[in-house]
């Protein structure tokens, strides 16, 4: 069986906007699949006022929507409630299609934080999430990745901060669907590729379902932080 394509320098950097070329270098692609998780904490399925799901809830963005560690979260004109979600991303290391969940740690070249930004109006009135969550800028990741062999994540904080408040702040060890069952599930849909990212899902605190609810708006700066990984910053415009 193969290895997972190694990162470059232990802990490979993702920064500014060059993020689509350094996916290129690294894993030779510019154009990753990325696969969202929704309701993955039980307490952000609880705040959403639904139910817990029966299996991993699958959802995608494409790759316009990344963005890397100091780059720009750009709103469109018009475009309502928008939300940042902090969540734990894992990267794909090499093929996999109908992994088992024994094996599924075998494809996980590394980690990153990743802000699955969300635009509640576009999300919640089409009756799906394509357009939601798919604008140009909503898919930050870094600022590294950090190579699987040194990052355990089975429990870390995942936190969340907008102009040094927290509004999110969890653990992964409150996710409904672990990762060798995310792993499992995805790969019996599609094949998953080198560099192809899973997010895995965003605790309570978001800002649509506080009251008064929070929005991001222009100048203002998000913070995901994940221990062992860093924290992803990013300024909204």
């Amino acid at each position: 069986m193969s290895r997972p394509r190694l990162l470059k320098e232990g802990r490979y950097r993702v920064s500014n906007s060059s993020v689509r070329d350094s996916w290129e270098a690294q894993f030779g692609r510019r154009d990753p699949k990325i696969i969202c998780i929704g309701l993955n904490y039980d307490d952000h399925a609880g705040e959403s006022g639904m139910e817990l799901p029966k299996a991993p809830l699958m959802f995608s963005k494409f790759a316009n929507t990344l963005i890397g560690d100091g780059d720009a979260i750009v709103l469109p004109p018009n475009i309502g409630h928008v939300d940042a979600e902090a969540e734990m991303a894992l990267v794909i290391g090499k093929t996999a299609s109908h992994v088992s969940q024994d094996d599924a740690f075998d494809y996980i070249a590394g980690y990153t934080c990743a802000n699955d930004v969300s635009a509640r109006d576009a999300q919640f009135g089409d009756g799906q999430w394509f357009r939601g969550k798919g604008y140009d800028t909503f898919c930050p990741v870094g600022p590294r990745i950090v190579p699987a062999s040194e990052f355990d994540p089975s429990d870390v904080r995942v936190q969340q901060r907008l102009n040094g408040e927290t509004l999110q702040d969890s653990r992964t060890a409150n996710l409904i669907f672990r990762l060798p069952k995310l792993i499992e599930y995805v790969s019996a849909v599609i094949t998953l590729e080198p560099g192809d990212l899973i997010l895995t899902g965003t605790p309570e605190g978001v800002g649509v379902f506080r009251d008064p609810k929070i929005t991001l708006r222009p100048g203002d700066v998000v913070e995901i932080e994940i221990d062992g990984i860093g924290t992803l910053r990013n300024e909204v415009k």
